[in-house]
């Protein structure tokens, strides 16, 4: 099923108008989540709304906003008192100015949105819009209304529709200063700096976000699918840390060194790849996904009630999982 829109208005350059919908770019639902359930009898803890001070629970419609001035003082906001002062970015996202994206610092990055043209008219406007941000090179800068607040949201071409960015307002951006005065100014010598060009020269390559593998969301999954099938798990060793660096140019040969001997074998398993005959998919050999689970794409819950179909329960002496556990739902 496709996603509900988080926004539906209009985008307007000038004259130009068109309606649109804004859908969230990301998402965490796919990711293994849990509640909190009460020890003794394995129920799911609920949360209510109660009187801070009587201690009894309170009704949704008897619930206001309150700016808090003083201890026990609050101005009271109503509903519609916040709707008489909506914005107009409440229902359209206008166009103010069109900046170089290299202007825009990272650090008012808040999260992507997909723009898209809202029903069937109003995509001729829309492409005109689209394609006029793509032939100058630079990305809109306009605002919208989200979750009751006005933001800043960064406007560019992404295939057949937009990518909005919103972004952060400058008294939100803590400055850098307070935190890296304390940083020592530092003399890195010409070889230093060479072994470790080196070292980066070694690893680098293209970003390509499908190799990474989100290694602990594996593990949750692993340690699911085990306690359903009755596992005993084991605790593992704590990783060894590092520890201070004595000689920082005996550290760069020997990080050097060990990089330029795993070269050859990471080229020795591309040259596998490439010799595969067609028709055959590789393995993925993941870390902490031992008999899990079939590759289930999007992974998480789904991935958890499907692999543990498919996982055979390998313990010699199986744990009855308690009675309890299963009323977590």
């Amino acid at each position: 099923m496709a996603p509900r829109a988080n926004w539906k208005g209009f985008l307007r350059l000038s004259l130009v108008t068109c309606p649109v919908a804004l859908y969230p770019a990301t998402s965490d639902t796919e990711k293994v989540s849990f509640n909190q359930i009460n020890r003794k009898t394995g129920h799911r803890i609920k949360y209510a709304k109660v009187d801070a001070d009587t201690g009894e629970e309170v009704a949704a419609e008897d619930i206001m906003k309150g700016y808090k001035i003083d201890t026990d003082t609050y101005i009271e906001v109503s509903k519609d008192e916040l709707d008489d002062i909506a914005l107009e970015s409440t229902r359209t996202i206008e166009i103010d100015e069109f900046v170089p994206k290299t202007d825009i610092d990272n650090r008012y990055l808040i999260r992507p949105y997909y723009l898209v043209p809202d029903g069937k008219v109003g995509h001729d406007a829309f492409a005109v819009i689209r394609e006029t941000i793509k032939s100058m090179n630079k990305v809109a800068i306009g605002r919208v209304v989200l979750t009751n607040r006005e933001h800043i949201i960064a406007l560019e071409p992404l295939d057949k529709g937009l990518l909005g960015t919103l972004l952060r307002y400058p008294y939100e951006v803590r400055s850098e200063k307070e935190y890296f005065d304390d940083i020592q100014d530092v003399k890195v010598t010409k070889d230093m700096l060479d072994l470790a060009k080196h070292i980066v020269e070694q690893k680098s390559g293209s970003f390509e976000p499908e190799e990474f593998e989100d290694r602990y969301e594996s593990a949750l999954i692993e340690l699911i699918n085990q306690k359903r099938n009755g596992v005993t798990t084991a605790a593992k060793a704590a990783p060894k840390t590092a520890g201070n660096v004595i000689n920082l140019m005996d550290a760069l040969k020997r990080s050097l060194a060990s990089e330029k001997q795993s070269a050859p074998a990471a080229a020795k398993e591309t040259d596998k790849e490439t010799a595969r005959p067609k028709g055959k998919k590789p393995k993925k050999a993941a870390s902490g996904q031992r008999e899990m689970l079939l590759p289930i794409s999007g992974g998480g819950k789904r991935a958890v009630k499907e692999a543990v179909k498919e996982t055979p329960k390998k313990a010699e002496k199986p744990v009855r999982t308690p009675a309890r556990s299963k009323k977590a739902g």
